[in-house]
């Protein structure tokens, strides 16, 4: 049987998490809805942590036993024990004790799921994601907190208040002319794992709560989720949360799919392409989205991960770090010479460093590129997961951490990331249409034989100060970052010799 774990209760339960998306674990779902008669099972999303996908959880009396990747054979007979009254904890990967209600995943003492925090990935891999009964929704008469927010800062390259006080932006919306409509920006067509993903799968019900908040704050009823035409899974998904949640939320947003592309996801180019534009590219600035956005109205940009931390900061206040300049926590995708990628939730008073408990390498540690594929390279995570530490380090705030190990060639993984630039960038501008191609020329010839750090020292100044799109401004960062980390490895591939190993075709 499949039923929401809130017109049930809380003990006994099995709940399953999974992509709700896919077929993966589907096997392990269909064991556990065979097997039990008397004992619920639901189908949650998924935790963020793929190392145990699927992961089942058997609840009764207040203790939860989890089993990561069990057989379906091993499932049923899960069940069976769970049925005839008894918790199974033998070979669990770990057993929690918590409250009988509680609205969060439990967390276990030691493995993945007990890195970081976990208050906006709380509900992520427990609760039905299509059940609104599972879920307490923002009260409209507390709607007003949201104009403070506690100072949520934007988060990730969607989001056109990146790194800035959310606030900022609405009140240039209230005030400007015109209707205000709000986006939220899903659409992400880079390759990496996606934190928002994870979100609008397990928690879709906290990302258009928090978007209805926003959008009642500045006066609108208008409100967008803008996704990628790729993943009509989600859409369908997403569709299904929106009507399940319908009656609850003051504010229903419309799905729009867009393009699959990675310009695409710049928080003006998503305006051009829910504009219907052939031609995808960002848009000259000022005036700002929130000033003249969609079709000329003043439109609030957010990713998924900005709204469910300001229905967070609404709803359970208690649970933000409000005393620091970048209040909240921050989701981070951890993925690149990685056995599991996964999405860890971090506190502003912690350090990136933990990410590597999340995870298990492919080889030994080497460097990480901070911030997404144009996000900067380092030797060192030992750095709060802020925007403003981060900036202050030279690297990327897009939530994505790349772990990569000793095999990888600081040249050659800089050079992938300048040729992606050359072809991503949206050849508006001439400093990033030229100058994505100049750096990435100038990245080649040092295999034949010339480094000229200087050059590209300057190159990339020009580039940051001038280009119009963000690929153009950051693309400098993976080059000038490994420069300063890895500055003898590159120089010898001018002399012939790659260190790594690995360029020898180039050489």
């Amino acid at each position: 049987m499949t039923r929401g774990t809130g017109a049930v209760g809380r003990s006994p339960l099995v709940r399953v998490a999974t992509d709700v998306r896919t077929d993966a674990g589907e096997a392990v779902v269909t064991a556990a809805q065979n097997s039990a008669d008397s004992v619920p099972v639901v189908r949650t999303g998924p935790t963020g942590t793929t190392a145990y996908d699927p992961l089942v959880m058997l609840t009764s009396a207040g203790q939860t036993a989890l089993f990561g990747g069990p057989s379906p054979s091993l499932v049923r007979d899960l069940v069976a024990t769970l049925e005839d009254g008894d918790l199974p904890t033998d070979g669990a990967t770990a057993v929690v004790g918590h409250d009988p209600e509680t609205p969060t995943l439990p967390i276990p003492d030691a493995g993945p799921l007990s890195v970081g925090r976990r208050t906006v990935l709380g509900p992520c891999g427990w609760a039905d994601p299509l059940e609104p009964d599972d879920w307490s929704f923002v009260s409209p008469d507390r709607t007003a907190e949201a104009a403070t927010a506690f100072g949520i800062l934007g988060r990730g390259r969607g989001d056109a208040a990146a790194d800035d006080p959310v606030i900022d932006v609405w009140e240039t919306a209230r005030e400007a002319d015109g209707d205000p409509v709000v986006v939220v920006n899903a659409n992400d067509a880079s390759d990496l794992p996606r934190a928002d993903e994870t979100l609008l799968t397990a928690a879709p019900f906290a990302v258009l709560d928090g978007l209805a908040a926003v959008a009642e704050y500045v006066g609108t009823e208008d409100a967008v989720v803008y996704l990628n035409e790729a993943d009509s899974p989600l859409h369908r998904h997403l569709q299904r949360a929106v009507d399940a949640a319908a009656e609850a939320l003051p504010v229903v947003p419309q799905l729009v799919a867009g393009p699959d592309e990675y310009r695409a996801g710049e928080p003006t180019a998503a305006l051009e392409a829910l504009e219907g534009a052939d031609r995808i590219e960002p848009r000259l600035q000022p005036p700002t989205p929130a000033e003249r956005g969609l079709y000329g109205r003043p439109t609030v940009i957010h990713t998924p991960r900005t709204v469910a931390q300001i229905r967070q900061a609404i709803q359970a206040p208690a649970t933000m770090d409000t005393d620091v300049a970048d209040p909240g926590t921050r989701l981070v995708t951890v993925t690149g010479d990685v056995a599991n990628p996964a999405t860890v939730e971090l506190g502003s008073g912690g350090s990136l460093a933990t990410v590597r408990e999340v995870v298990e390498m492919d080889g030994a540690f080497k460097m990480a590129c901070v911030g997404g594929v144009l996000g900067g390279i380092t030797r060192d995570l030992d750095v709060a997961p802020t925007a403003q530490s981060l900036r202050a380090a030279g690297l990327g705030t897009d939530g994505v951490v790349e772990l990569l190990a000793d095999d990888r060639c600081a040249l050659a993984t800089v050079g992938e990331r300048a040729r992606f630039a050359a072809t991503e960038n949206s050849g508006r501008c001439v400093p990033g249409r030229e100058g994505t191609k100049q750096l990435a020329e100038l990245l080649r010839e040092v295999y034949d034989g010339s480094f000229d750090t200087e050059k590209i020292r300057e190159l990339g100044r020009v580039m940051r100060r001038s280009s119009n799109c963000q690929v153009g401004a950051h693309a400098p960062r993976p080059v000038t970052t490994a420069i300063e980390e890895f500055e003898p490895e590159i120089r010898a591939h001018a002399d012939g010799h790659c260190p790594a190993g690995t360029c020898t075709e180039q050489l």
